[in-house]
């Protein structure tokens, strides 16, 4: 039986697993303990049984070969308070068994409680696995982003998507009515 927890420091050394996805960016250490000393509610693990790590978030992290990391973050004066999906990752081992729709539901739950309008993530255009799940989840694409993803080896910057899904505050769906023109990093709040 799977279970989703609170992301802890001792966490950092065991999700390489997770981590080494070429589709999942990385950070440094200091970024994930940032995470996690000002949202640790969206800081959610997913560990099996065993106690392997599936997964996390970042918004939600959830830990066991999958994780997700989330933040809430923007203006309620603007009507762009929300929670934003940092990272989302699950090991190749652990995918297509819900996982990455279990964290998701807990990262929104959370944003909700919170009083998000929204909840948001960004995903590389190419990957269009990542990018139909979230729109199977209810996500729609909100705006492109010019060149947001850092190339290496000398391949162009990738474009991204930032991806939204309207929460119940968002009575009008305001947060998710498409941009008509692609943006630039530099231009997004």
């Amino acid at each position: 039986m799977t279970t989703l927890r609170a992301f802890t420091c001792d966490d950092l050394f065991r999700f390489n697993n997770i981590n080494l996805d070429p589709l999942t960016e990385t950070y440094g250490i200091p970024f994930y303990l940032q995470y996690l000393a000002h949202w640790p509610e969206y800081f959610i693990v997913a560990e099996a049984p065993g106690g392997e790590l599936m997964g996390y978030s970042a918004a939600a992290l959830m830990l066991f070969m999958f994780t997700v990391m989330g933040k809430a973050e923007g203006s309620v004066a603007r009507e762009e308070w929300h929670g934003h999906v940092t990272a989302l990752s699950v090991a190749p081992e652990f995918r297509r068994l819900g996982l990455a729709a279990k964290l998701m539901d807990l990262l929104e739950e959370i944003s909700e409680k919170k009083g998000g309008f929204f909840v948001d993530l960004f995903v590389r255009v190419s990957n269009q696995v990542a990018v139909n799940m979230y729109k199977q989840l209810g996500y729609s694409v909100y705006r492109t982003v010019l060149e947001y993803y850092s190339a290496s080896s000398g391949e162009p910057d990738e474009d991204a998507y930032d991806m939204r899904k309207a929460l119940s505050r968002d009575t009008e769906k305001k947060s998710v009515i498409p941009l008509p023109h692609p943006v630039r990093p530099e231009d997004i709040e």
